[in-house]
């Protein structure tokens, strides 16, 4: 069984930083990509940044220079450091791995989403 488990959501005043981490558990292996998407309410999840294994990443264009992706390999931890926080950053942002399991193919896995709040 695989898990991953996010913590370090919460509500931040405009202009706050905040960091998510997100730490993948159980029989995952051969993970790639790792990252994070969002999704406010009543609109679609979107990509907010992502990491490949080697370190390669990728963002969102709203939170290019505000936002930044990192990664531990030997922790399955992935992590998001958000600053200058605006009221739009609103959402519950979920954090995903993409790996395989023993006898299994690749496929992405969530973890179960954490609340992000700016108040303007």
């Amino acid at each position: 069984q695989v898990q991953l488990v996010e913590s370090g959501g919460g509500l931040v005043q405009a202009g706050g930083s905040l960091r998510l981490s997100c730490a993948a558990s159980g029989s995952i292996f051969n993970i790639n990509a790792m990252g994070w998407y969002r999704q406010a309410p009543g609109k679609q999840r979107e990509m907010v940044a992502s990491s490949t294994r080697d370190g390669t990443t990728s963002y969102l264009d709203s939170v290019k220079g505000r936002f930044t992706i990192s990664r531990d390999n030997t922790k399955k931890t992935v992590y998001l450091q958000m600053d200058s926080l605006k009221p739009e950053d609103t959402a519950v942002y979920y954090c995903n791995a993409d790996g395989t399991v023993p006898g299994s193919y690749v496929r992405r896995y969530w973890g179960q989403g954490t609340q992000v709040t700016v108040s303007s």
